[in-house]
């Protein structure tokens, strides 16, 4: 795609698009599901839906650096934002979606990440994908959102009887 159609696309896109993609209501739904699922296991899951990337990221993508690449530095760069390497197991999950580009990516804190093979993730990312593209996006990010909590489950399962201190936001990220 050419550079300059490409930033045109991403300056063209905004908030009030996420909150079309991902509207109030299905943002509360989601939130109370990714707190449903954080009563099953010790680990952190946070969702973030990006309409665009900043002018920044988009003047580095090129023949020497990928879309791919951008979009992956992207999605790390809200996994530290947010805070979701500073959990206690280090096992928090991003679920991170770029609208302008219709990218996914899932960061893995490192907890989680090497009992995980990353072909497990990336099918993640091919049915959340697959969903998307049909439109659903509530049924898509609650699948993933299952799909995460089930690894999370088999291997951060909660204590049984503890109480489980929530160490970050169950809301949406909708930027």
């Amino acid at each position: 795609m050419n550079k300059l159609i490409r930033i045109l696309k991403h300056r063209w896109l905004d908030a009030s698009d996420t909150a079309r993609a991902v509207p109030d209501d299905m943002a509360e739904r989601l939130a109370r599901r990714v707190a449903a699922s954080e009563g099953r296991h010790s680990g952190e899951v946070r969702l973030c839906v990006e309409a665009a990337l900043p002018l920044s990221y988009l003047w580095r993508i090129g023949a020497d650096t990928p879309l791919s690449t951008v979009v992956r530095e992207r999605a790390l760069t809200w996994f530290g934002r947010l805070r979701i390497w500073d959990t206690e197991h280090n096992n928090g999950v991003l679920v991170y979606l770029l609208l302008a580009e219709h990218a996914i990516e899932i960061v893995a804190d490192r907890g989680l990440a090497r009992r995980v093979d990353p072909a497990e993730w990336q099918a993640m990312v091919e049915r959340l994908g697959a969903r998307l593209h049909e439109g659903a996006f509530e049924d898509g990010l609650t699948q993933a959102l299952e799909e995460v909590s089930a690894l999370l489950v088999a291997h951060f399962p909660a204590d049984a009887g503890a109480v489980r201190r929530n160490e970050l936001s169950d809301s949406v990220v909708r930027r």
